[in-house]
């Protein structure tokens, strides 16, 4: 795939499944850094430190100043999933993609209609980063969908798109760990797979309704884990941490 990452860790064996060097799993583990202020993204990653090495800055820190510190990381080797979601007109999307790719990202979000996927595609030619295409949010359920005008269910919804980000050619999908096996079917094994509403057990499901354990996810099939709040929340991040990538690794 085009615009694939060229560093992705992993590699999908189709007698055997998900295959993994030892030191994989700190690569495929993304912590989203869902907090409110730069100061405490910064208190984060220094906690973090070792430990992770590729972080997802959303909508709540990009607009408090989380786009300068996700350049500022990228400068220095930390790899940054930039989760904007982009859905626009083509000419939009094409010139906001073009920026991202100069700003060094690794991963960029967009919905994942034909048109937009497209566009970011021939935008992002040439460069390193890993377009994902949304299929449908970890917090939406059937009746969510329904609510939205949809006639597809979640499920039937997902792998539609995946088959269209394929066709794109996209670097990659967004999707919830229970389509991620139906999904890897689909595209293949190339394509970055990525899962969020990943909640260790006994973790707090808090708005996901879509949600899978670590070990889970690898064995379905997810190329690339991303967790919030069961990290980023917690008392102990460090440790929170290593014992997601233990999960991981066990799977």
């Amino acid at each position: 795939m085009p615009h694939a990452d060229r560093n992705l860790a992993y590699a999908v064996d189709p007698d055997r499944g998900m295959t993994h060097s030892d030191d994989s799993m700190q690569e495929r583990l993304i912590v989203g850094l869902d907090v409110p202020t730069v100061r405490e993204a910064e208190k984060a990653v220094r906690e973090l430190d070792g430990v992770v090495s590729f972080y997802k800055i959303g909508y709540q820190l990009a607009f408090a100043g989380g786009l300068d510190f996700a350049r500022e990381l990228a400068s220095g080797g930390t790899k940054i999933f930039l989760d904007m979601k982009l859905l626009d007109i083509d000419n939009t999307v094409a010139k906001g993609v073009e920026n991202i790719v100069k700003m060094g990202m690794s991963m960029l979000t967009l919905h994942a209609y034909p048109k937009t996927m497209k566009a970011a595609v021939e935008a992002a030619k040439g460069s390193d980063l890993c377009l994902l295409g949304v299929t449908v949010l970890t917090s939406m359920d059937e009746q969510d969908v329904i609510d939205a005008g949809y006639e597809y269910d979640p499920h039937t919804l997902v792998l539609r798109r995946s088959e269209q980000a394929l066709h794109a050619g996209m670097g990659g999908i967004v999707c919830s760990a229970e389509e991620a096996e139906a999904v890897r079917r689909i595209v293949g094994p190339d394509m970055a797979v990525v899962t969020p509403g990943i909640r260790p057990q006994g973790s707090d499901h808090g708005d996901q309704k879509r949600v899978v354990t670590p070990a889970q996810a690898i064995r379905n099939g997810s190329s690339h884990l991303v967790v919030g709040r069961p990290i980023v929340g917690a008392a102990d991040r460090r440790a929170v941490a290593e014992a997601i990538l233990d999960e991981m690794r066990s799977a």
